[in-house]
C-alpha cells in the first residue's frame, strides 16, 4: 500500500510542478468566461447551456495532460522498475488514477464556483453540477489514464489520445448534462453507473496495455 501511495504522491507532485494541475483548470475557468461573450448575455439562454458548456469544458480539460500520464515513465524506465520491485502493472494505474483524479477533479469543482456564476446557473442547477462532477471526474480519470497507457510509445500519440478518448467520453458527457435538466436523478444514477464502471475497468486495461508496451 506504501508503495502506491508514494506512486500516486509523486504523479500529484509532477502535475503541480509540471503544469499538469494548472493548465486544466486555467482552461475551465477560460471557457467559462469566454463562453458568455459567444452565445450573449441573455441570461436565460445561458442558464440553459451553460451546464453543458462546463461539462463540455470538464472532458477537454481530462484530456490535456493526457501525454503526460504514462509516457514519460515509459520512457525513462520508471514502469519497468516497478515492474522490478513487484508492483504489478494495475496497481500502478490504479495509483495513476488516484493522482490524476486529485490533480484535475477536485480543482475543477472549485473552479465551478464562479463558473456558473459566469454562466448564471442558479443554486440547484450548481448543486447538480456539482455532485455531476463528483461522480463523472473519476471515470474521465480513468478513460483518460487508459487511452495514455493505449497511445504510450506511439508517434502523435497526444492526436491519437484525443480520437480515442473524446468518443468514448460521450455517455459521460450527456449523463452529466442531462442530470443538470429536470428533477429525476435518473441522469446522476446513469453518470455514477458509467464512472463506477470506467474505474473498475481502467486498472485492468492499462495495465495490460503498460504490459503490452513493454514487451
Amino acid at each position: 500500500m506504501s508503495a502506491l501511495l508514494d506512486i500516486a504522491w509523486r504523479d500529484l507532485r509532477r502535475a503541480i510542478g509540471g503544469g499538469a494541475f494548472w493548465l486544466p483548470l486555467v482552461f475551465f475557468l477560460l471557457v467559462a468566461t469566454l463562453f458568455p461573450f459567444a452565445i450573449g448575455p441573455d441570461p436565460q439562454l445561458l442558464t440553459r447551456v451553460g451546464g453543458g458548456a462546463l461539462w463540455t469544458a470538464a472532458l477537454l480539460a481530462a484530456l490535456l495532460p493526457v501525454d503526460r500520464l504514462v509516457a514519460p515513465d515509459a520512457e525513462a524506465g520508471v514502469l519497468d522498475q516497478y515492474a522490478v520491485r513487484g508492483i504489478s502493472e494495475e496497481a500502478v494505474a490504479a495509483a495513476k488514477i488516484g493522482a490524476h483524479w486529485l490533480a484535475f477533479g477536485p480543482p475543477l469543482m472549485l473552479a465551478a464556483l464562479p463558473a456558473s456564476a459566469l454562466l448564471a446557473l442558479d443554486g440547484h442547477a450548481l448543486l447538480r453540477l456539482e455532485a455531476g462532477l463528483a461522480l463523472g471526474t473519476p471515470g474521465l480519470a480513468a478513460l483518460a489514464l487508459t487511452v495514455s497507457a493505449l497511445v504510450s510509445g506511439l508517434r502523435a500519440g497526444s492526436a491519437l489520445a484525443g480520437l480515442l478518448l473524446l468518443p468514448l467520453a460521450v455517455p459521460m458527457l450527456i449523463f452529466g448534462a442531462g442530470a443538470l435538466t429536470g428533477p429525476e436523478r435518473g441522469g446522476l444514477y446513469l453518470l455514477g453507473a458509467a464512472s463506477l464502471l470506467l474505474v473498475a475497468i481502467a486498472p485492468f486495461a492499462a495495465g495490460a496495455a503498460i504490459r503490452a508496451g513493454r514487451s
